[in-house]
Formats: C-alpha cells, structure tokens, sequence
C-alpha cells in the first residue's frame, strides 16, 4: 500500500464549541502526532440566543471563523485546516455537519437557515454546492430524517460520552444509497483521533473535500486501532 492521507471530518475546539474543552492549539499537535494530514473543524452552530438578529447571527459566525483562523495559524503549513460547521435547527436536536459555507453566504442568510430546518436548508444549500452529513443519526434524542435532504450520513461517531448506534446508522445509510463518512466527533485532551477518511492525496480546501466524498474515492478510519495503522 502507497503513502495515504488521512483527513479528520467531526472535531470541536472549547473557543467557539460549549461542549468542548480541548484548545486549538491541543488539536494541532495532538492531529500532528496521529499522522493526520488534514483537520476539519466543525464547531456547533445552534438556534441559540436571538439567532434571528442580524448582528447576533453575524457575532457567531465570527467567533466560528475566529477558531478556524486561529487553529490555521497553530498549524501553519505542518498540517491542512478546513472549515465546517455542525448545524442544528430548531426543530429538533438533531445535528448535520455542513461544508462549504463561507462567511458571505451564511451572512446572507441570516434568520432563515437554522429556522426553516434540514428540507429547506439543503434545498438553498444544493443550490450553492454546499455539502450536508447527518452527523450520528441514531444517536438517543436523534429524530429520523428524510434521507432525500442529507448529501451523507456519518456512519461512524467516536465520541466516548455517547453510544452513536453506528451499525444502525451504517445499515440505514445502505439501505438508502448514500455517501458514508466517519468522525472522530473529538471534543477533550483525552479523546484520541479515531474517525475520518483516507486518501491517495492530501484534502487541501473544502471544495476538494466535497468532490472527493461525492466520488467515493476513500476509505473510512473507524476506530482508535485503524486511524494508528
């Protein structure tokens, strides 16, 4: 087997995630020493506050962009950093990682995009080449979604906290003929890289991240012993 890259698609830092506690910087060196070649951060993004305020809005889409720019400039060009986001709507607690979404385009769409829900949001987000994963959808609390308004479903989830049900989310995701992913979901100093894909090539930006998933040209690392290897 060639030389591979692995790209880790789920993580969370504590400057711009509630639930998380590991710092930018404890991801770069811990993604480095994993052999990682590319992180994906994908704080949470949830209908919290007035997110209807354009100013509200706009306030947390900084502080999302702030960690992502800050964990650029730990990682320099030692390792690769993209931009994602894990939205929640209102109706329900359930959770979609979403790439492709750059600071114009979530600006633009202030009150509409965590109020409609996932049918709207993926219609408006199709349009515009921006790319949705049900993340864990079998997690407890999780309510089944059309599988029509997701692009993929991650069928692996490595957070220690939660029993995801992966081998339910892998058999729906099969059933319904759709794109798999895996994630590490990291969120403490404690929880070693677990999840993501690889590659023949490094992931350099979020458009190459896309067309990769939509071509199946990967493998998915599921679980601690397989992301070492």
């Amino acid at each position: 087997m060639g030389i591979t890259y692995k790209t880790e698609l789920h993580c969370h830092s504590k400057d711009a995630s509630g639930c998380s506690h590991e710092s930018v910087e404890g991801i770069c060196e811990k993604y480095l020493r994993c052999g990682y070649a590319t992180v994906c951060l994908t704080n949470h993004f949830a209908p919290t506050g007035d997110y209807l305020d354009p100013a509200e809005w706009e306030a947390k889409i900084d502080r999302k962009l702030a960690a992502y720019e800050k964990l650029k400039a730990c990682a320099g060009d030692r390792l690769n950093i993209l931009f994602g986001l894990e939205f929640r709507f209102a109706q329900n607690s359930n959770d979609y990682l979403v790439f492709g979404a750059d600071r114009d385009w979530l600006v633009s769409h202030t009150g509409t995009l965590l109020k409609n829900g996932i049918r709207e949001f993926t219609k408006l987000a199709r349009e515009d080449g921006i790319f949705t994963i049900h993340a864990h959808p079998f997690r407890f609390g999780m309510v089944t979604t059309n599988p029509d308004h997701v692009d993929a479903v991650e069928i692996y989830n490595g957070h220690p906290g939660h029993n995801s049900n992966n081998d339910i989310a892998e058999a729906w995701a099969k059933k319904y003929g759709k794109i798999m992913t895996s994630g590490t979901d990291h969120h403490d100093p404690h929880h070693m890289p677990d999840g993501g894909i690889r590659t023949d090539f490094p992931i350099t930006s979020e458009s190459q991240l896309i067309e990769t998933l939509k071509s199946g040209n990967y493998t998915l690392i599921r679980g601690e012993e397989d992301a070492k290897n």
